[in-house]
Parts: C-alpha cells; structure tokens; sequence
C-alpha cells in the first residue's frame, strides 16, 4: 500500500457509474416487482453500499477507510437503444474525511449494484450486460477535482 502518513486529512468525495442493458421484458418486470428473488433495486442498493465497504477486502492495495456516505441511486431508461435493450444506469456517490480517496469505494459500489441485479434477474435474462463502469469526479486530496467529459446528470 502507498504510505499516506503524511497526507493532509480532506473531505474526500468520489462518484462513479455503472449501466447494466437488458431486455425490455426484465424491465418491465423488476419495475412491476415481478422478479422472484425480490425487489430488485432495494437490494442492489444494500449490495452497493456493502460493496463500498468492502472495498479493501476486494481490492488487494485499497487502504481501509471509514466511509461518512454511500449513496445509491438508479435511472430508468425503457426506450430501446438501437441493440433493443433498455437500461438501468447505476450512480454511487462515496465520501469520506481522510488522507486517501473514495474512488475505488464508488466503483466497486456500482460495480457490486450492477451483479445484483445480474444475479436477481438473470433467470429470466442471462443476456444482461454490465457496462459504462467508470469514475465521473472526485474531489478532495491533493490532486484536487476530476470531472469525466461528457458526464450526464443524474436525477437522484
């Protein structure tokens, strides 16, 4: 692991994103709550927050942090693209006071979400595809902000 000793102590704030395509059908069924494992978003959301968690326990050189905040929101997107898939895009927002970043906290928070809901529908759609998993900003620490070109608001 990177020595952070003698880091400055910041407030530390990462968001990331994670976009799982699927079938229109799937859907359909997770908004009517007609997935047999449960409701499929509730528990995405539980699954991303203990990923951010766990972040260390998974990513071999993350240092262990105490995370202040783990938010986790989803957007719906049921026009087809061109492939016909809708969509369910992911959006963590981690933070933190301390001497290192929230970056792999966020990524694996989405990344954790989007095999959830993999798993949770997968009975009725193994064509899913996790996709788009990527850092849109972060802040804090010495290296300052980071805003991914191109980002797209979300609606919390």
């Amino acid at each position: 692991m990177v020595d952070v000793t003698a880091k400055a102590s910041t407030e530390r704030v990462a968001t990331a994103q994670a976009t799982v395509l699927m079938k229109p059908e799937t859907l359909e069924q997770i908004q009517r709550g007609k997935i047999t494992k449960g409701d499929v978003l509730a528990v995405a959301q539980v699954a991303g927050v203990m990923g951010a968690k766990r972040t260390p326990d998974l990513i071999p050189m993350c240092h262990p942090l105490f995370l202040s905040s783990v938010d986790i929101g989803f957007e719906e997107d049921t026009q087809p693209n061109v492939d016909g898939l809708c969509s369910i895009r992911i959006v963590a927002t981690v933070k933190t006071t301390g001497q290192t970043g929230v970056e792999m906290e966020a990524m694996t928070a989405v990344t954790v979400a989007a095999l959830t809901i993999y798993d949770m529908c997968k009975a009725i759609d193994r064509g899913m595809t996790v996709t788009d998993v990527c850092l849109l900003s972060k802040s804090g620490g010495k290296s300052g902000t980071y805003t991914k070109e191109g980002r797209v608001k979300v609606k919390a």
